[in-house]
C-alpha cells in the first residue's frame, strides 16, 4: 500500500474576507489579468487543527511566547516555543520547529501538506469592495471624545469648543474604514497525507524531532517500537480516536478567522480522494468555454483511480452532477478507511 493519498476539496465562498492585518488576502492572476483572494496554507492548516481540537475536545498544545528586552531599554518579540510534544493530536498531525539558543533545533514536519485555498479558476471568483463605518453617533452622550494637542496633553472640553469653532470643524463618533475587499466564487484546496508519518515519531538524534527524555516518556506511554527499530508508534487505542476525528476535520473544516467580519459557511461542494496525485487535479476542474470568450465552467467528474463524493449544493453551482445528501459523510467514511487499513507498525 502506498504511503500518500491525496485530496482535492471544492468549497464555495460567499462574499467573506481571508482576512489578516492589511484586508483581504491577494494575488495576482498574470493569465487573465486579475486580482484574486486565496487563503494561505497555513490559514487551512490552523483551521483543520482547530476543527480537530474541537471535535477531540481537547486543548491544542501549549506555546510559549517569548520576549526579550533589548539594549535600548525596548521589548521585542522572540521566536515562540512549541512544547514538541506528539501526545497533543495538534503537534502530532501539525508538526513543530523549536530553535533554542545553545540547544539542538527539534523539527518535525507535517505529515499533512495542505496547499492554499485558491480559485477554482481566475474566471469563477469575483472581488468586490466596500466602505464601511464604525458609529457611535446615535447617542454622543455615552461615548466621550477624546482630544490631544501636538504635545500630547488632552484638551478641555472647553479648549475642543474653542478648537472646533476657530476651525469650524465637528468631531463624528464615526470612523471610516475604506476600501474592504471581499470575495466570491469557488475554490479549492488540496491536502497530501503521509500515512508513513502520520502517527509516528523519529527517534533519531542526529537530526531530532523529540529529545530523549520526550522519547523514554513516550515509551512509558505505550508507545510501540517500529519494525525497523527507528520511529516510535502511536498505540492503537490513541489512532482509533483520533482517526475519525482527522477524517471529519480534513473533510469539514472551515475557516474561522476573522470570519465575524462577513460570515460565509463555506460548504464543500465535492471531494476526491485518491492515491494518484495525478488524477486529483482531473477531477475536480474548470473547463474553458467554447462558446464563449472569457468564461469558464467548473467541472466536477468521476473516474476509476478517484472515488468523488458530491453534495447536493454542488448541484447549484456545477452542471451535470449527481449529489447525495450523505456524500461528506461518504467522503469521512472514505478516509477513515484508507487511515484504519494501513500497517502503521511494520
Amino acid at each position: 500500500m502506498k504511503s500518500y493519498f491525496y485530496l482535492r476539496g471544492l468549497k464555495v465562498v460567499e462574499h467573506t474576507v481571508f482576512a489578516v492585518q492589511d484586508g483581504q488576502k491577494e494575488y495576482w492572476d498574470p493569465i487573465h489579468s486579475k486580482k484574486v483572494a486565496y487563503s494561505s496554507g497555513q490559514q487551512v492548516k490552523r483551521s483543520v487543527l482547530d476543527f480537530l481540537s474541537e471535535e477531540l475536545d481537547e486543548p491544542r498544545a501549549p506555546i510559549t511566547f517569548n520576549y526579550e528586552i533589548n539594549s535600548k531599554d525596548a521589548i521585542e518579540n522572540k521566536e515562540p516555543w512549541s512544547p514538541c510534544d506528539p501526545s497533543y493530536a495538534d503537534q502530532l498531525i501539525g508538526g513543530w520547529m523549536r530553535a533554542r539558543p545553545n540547544v539542538v533545533t527539534l523539527k518535525r514536519r507535517s505529515p499533512l501538506s495542505i496547499s492554499a485555498m485558491r480559485p477554482l479558476h481566475p474566471l469563477l471568483v469575483s472581488r468586490t469592495s466596500e466602505d464601511l463605518t464604525f458609529d457611535r453617533s446615535d447617542k454622543p452622550s455615552q461615548h466621550p471624545v477624546r482630544v490631544l494637542n501636538t504635545s500630547g496633553v488632552e484638551l478641555t472640553e472647553q479648549q475642543i469648543d474653542e478648537y472646533l469653532q476657530g476651525k469650524q470643524r465637528t468631531l463624528p463618533r464615526r470612523n471610516w474604514i475604506p476600501e474592504n475587499i471581499r470575495t466570491t466564487g469557488l475554490f479549492v484546496y488540496d491536502i497530501a497525507i503521509d500515512r508513513s508519518r502520520l502517527f509516528s515519531i523519529s527517534i533519531n538524534q542526529h537530526e531530532p524531532e523529540v529529545d530523549k527524555v520526550t522519547i523514554e516518556r513516550l515509551k512509558q506511554a505505550n508507545w510501540i517500537l517500529s519494525g525497523d527499530g527507528e520511529r516510535l508508534i502511536c498505540p492503537a487505542s490513541r489512532r482509533k480516536k483520533l482517526i475519525p476525528s482527522l477524517a471529519k476535520a480534513l473533510v469539514e473544516w472551515h475557516i474561522t478567522s476573522n470570519q465575524a467580519r462577513t460570515y460565509s459557511p463555506q460548504t464543500t461542494l465535492a471531494l476526491a480522494i485518491s492515491e494518484n496525485a495525478g488524477l486529483i487535479a482531473s477531477a475536480i476542474r474548470a473547463d474553458l468555454s467554447e462558446e464563449e470568450a472569457r468564461r469558464a465552467d467548473p467541472v466536477v467528474d468521476t473516474f476509476e483511480g478517484v472515488d468523488t463524493f458530491i453534495s447536493l449544493s454542488c448541484k447549484g453551482h456545477v452542471r451535470g452532477v449527481v449529489g447525495a445528501a450523505d456524500a461528506m459523510n461518504q467522503a469521512e467514511q472514505a478516509i477513515i478507511n484508507l487511515l484504519e487499513n494501513y500497517d502503521y507498525e511494520k
